[in-house]
């Protein structure tokens, strides 16, 4: 592993659908002079457009079920409209960005899932093989800035949907052999909360067992439940620092500055 270091921001929840929040996050992230990708999920705006076409969704503990119309929205909204904002918003604030989903120079190719219980549909899951990582560091050395989405393919020409969270983690662990990767999941809250409706409530540093007890007391539940099991999976494969932070947040926590984040340790 070199000294040079990587940084993979995950960017969810309603800070991508708050425009003030948004604009914000994208003013301070262009302003970090370490290389950084940043992944964007984009779940709530998918379906909202779903029940406007009168599309059912739904969602088993955070991961969603993804049938042939539902694909079809997430690639509009994810790979469309979320993703090229987002990119529009770095160009504006001088951070020369590339928009990508995992078809595009086959960045991430993925096998649809197989469960023994539930047909998820058209969602892909990542293995050691799915990132094209030379790719990535490639962009790296031009000085772009990847902005990763949550649309994968199989190799066969079948889309699938791929969670945002274990698309980012899979980044960082890829990387993590060449690089002192960073994995920061920003989204609305703080941190990880003990009291769910208490944004002050941030548990400071949380630990695999400390999860485990959490998540059995249905304290941690829903879309908290992969990206936590994604930040403990990058502790595991050598990613160096991991957090889950409010997105305004990142630069204080880069500089050391704040407390108000949930660091995962061993």
């Amino acid at each position: 592993m070199s000294n040079q270091k990587v940084l993979i921001i995950k960017i969810g929840g309603n800070s991508i659908d708050n425009v003030e929040e948004l604009n914000l996050f994208i003013e301070t992230i262009a302003t970090i002079q370490t290389p950084f990708i940043l992944v964007h999920g984009g779940g709530k705006l998918a379906t909202d457009l779903a029940e406007k076409l009168n599309i059912p969704q739904q969602l088993i503990e955070g991961r969603r079920i993804t049938d042939a119309e539902t694909i079809k929205i997430a690639t509009m909204v994810y790979a469309g409209y979320i993703n090229k904002n987002i990119v529009a918003l770095l160009q504006k604030n001088n951070k020369n960005s590339i928009g990508l989903s995992g078809v595009d120079a086959n960045l991430i190719q993925t096998t649809k899932r197989v469960h023994p219980t539930i047909d998820y549909g058209f969602v892909g899951d990542l293995n050691e093989n799915s990132m094209n990582t030379d790719f990535i560091e490639n962009l790296i050395r031009f000085g772009l800035t990847p902005v990763v989405n949550a649309i994968t393919h199989n190799g066969n020409g079948q889309l699938l949907n791929t969670n945002a969270d274990s698309i980012a983690n899979a980044l960082a662990v890829s990387l993590a052999s060449k690089y002192e990767v960073s994995l920061l999941y920003c989204f609305e809250k703080k941190g990880v909360l003990l009291h769910p409706n208490d944004d002050n409530s941030v548990i400071q540093t949380l630990n695999l067992e400390q999860f485990k007890q959490l998540k059995k007391e249905g304290v941690i539940s829903k879309g908290m439940l992969p990206k936590l099991d994604n930040c403990f999976n990058a502790l595991q494969n050598g990613v160096a620092t991991i957090a889950v932070l409010k997105a305004t947040n990142v630069l204080s926590f880069l500089n050391n500055t704040s407390n108000e984040y949930t660091k995962i340790i061993k």
